[in-house]
C-alpha cells in the first residue's frame, strides 16, 4: 500500500523528504509548532507539535478534498482541520497526542481518521451516517451531533449507555461501530491478538450469539481469553 500519494499536478519532489515542494509548503504553512519529518519506517509524515489548517484553505486554495495527498502518521500535539468542507478524513494522522477537531465539514463517516486520540475528538456539525473509522481509543471527550461521551466514557460501557438512553439517531450511530461485527474482531485478532483478546473480553457479553459464533480466537490465546472474560463476568473489570 502506498503511504504517500503525491498530488498529480506537482511532479517534482524534494529529495530530502520524497514530498513535492507544494506538499512541504502545505505542512510548513499549517504546522503551528514543532518540527516534522517523513518517518523512514512508515513513510508517513510525523509532526512534533500542532497542525491547524486555516478555515476553508482546502476548498478555496487547493483543488482537492484531502490533505494535498499527504498521509500523516503521529502528531504529538493537536490536529485541527475544521471548517474545510472535507468529505473524507483519508490522510489524517494515525495517532494524535492532543485534541482532534474535524467539526464543520461534510463528513458522512470517520473513515481515515485517527486510531488513537490523547485529547478530545470533536466531529460535530457534519453529516455523519456512520461511525466507521472512529478511534479505538479517546482519552478526552467524544462529541458528535447525536451525543457526547465524557472523558473516560469512550468504551463499551459508554456505548451501552447511549444504546439505553440516547436518541434514535445516537443509537443508530453507535450500532455502526465496527466492534459489533465479527469480521472486524477477526481482523484485529490477527493483527494484534494479545491486545484484542483483552478488549474482546469486555465486549463479549454485549455481542449477539451469531456474532460470537463467527469470532475465531487465535491458537494459543484461548486460555488468555477465558481468563479475561472470566474476570469480566465476575465484575472485576
Amino acid at each position: 500500500m502506498k503511504h504517500l500519494v503525491p498530488f498529480r499536478l506537482f511532479e517534482s519532489q524534494s529529495p530530502s523528504s520524497g514530498l513535492t515542494p507544494e506538499q512541504e509548503k502545505f505542512i510548513n504553512d499549517w504546522k503551528s509548532s514543532g518540527n516534522w519529518n517523513v518517518n523512514p519506517t512508515t513513510g508517513l509524515v510525523d509532526i512534533q507539535g500542532d497542525f491547524a489548517l486555516k478555515i476553508y484553505i482546502i476548498t478555496t486554495q487547493i483543488p482537492t478534498k484531502s490533505f494535498l495527498g499527504i498521509e500523516f502518521g503521529n502528531v504529538t500535539g493537536k490536529f485541527n482541520c475544521t471548517h474545510n468542507k472535507l468529505q473524507s478524513l483519508e490522510g489524517a494522522p494515525r495517532e494524535v497526542g492532543g485534541h482532534f477537531w474535524c467539526y464543520v465539514n461534510n463528513l458522512k463517516s470517520l473513515k481515515g481518521g485517527p486510531h488513537k486520540v490523547g485529547g478530545d475528538f470533536d466531529c460535530t456539525f457534519n453529516e455523519l451516517q456512520s461511525l466507521e473509522g472512529a478511534p479505538q481509543e479517546i482519552n478526552g471527550e467524544f462529541r458528535c451531533d447525536a451525543f457526547t461521551l465524557s472523558k473516560g466514557e469512550w468504551n463499551v460501557g459508554g456505548f451501552m449507555d447511549v444504546l439505553q438512553k440516547g436518541s434514535q439517531k445516537a443509537k443508530e450511530l453507535i450500532l455502526t461501530l465496527p466492534n459489533w461485527q465479527p469480521d472486524w474482531w477477526n481482523s484485529e485478532l490477527q493483527r494484534d491478538p494479545g491486545k484484542t483478546v483483552h478488549l474482546l473480553s469486555q465486549w463479549w457479553k454485549h455481542l449477539a450469539e451469531d456474532t460470537k459464533a463467527k469470532i475465531k480466537i487465535p491458537p494459543g490465546y484461548e486460555n488468555e481469553f477465558d481468563f479475561f472474560s472470566g474476570f469480566d463476568e465476575l465484575g472485576l473489570f
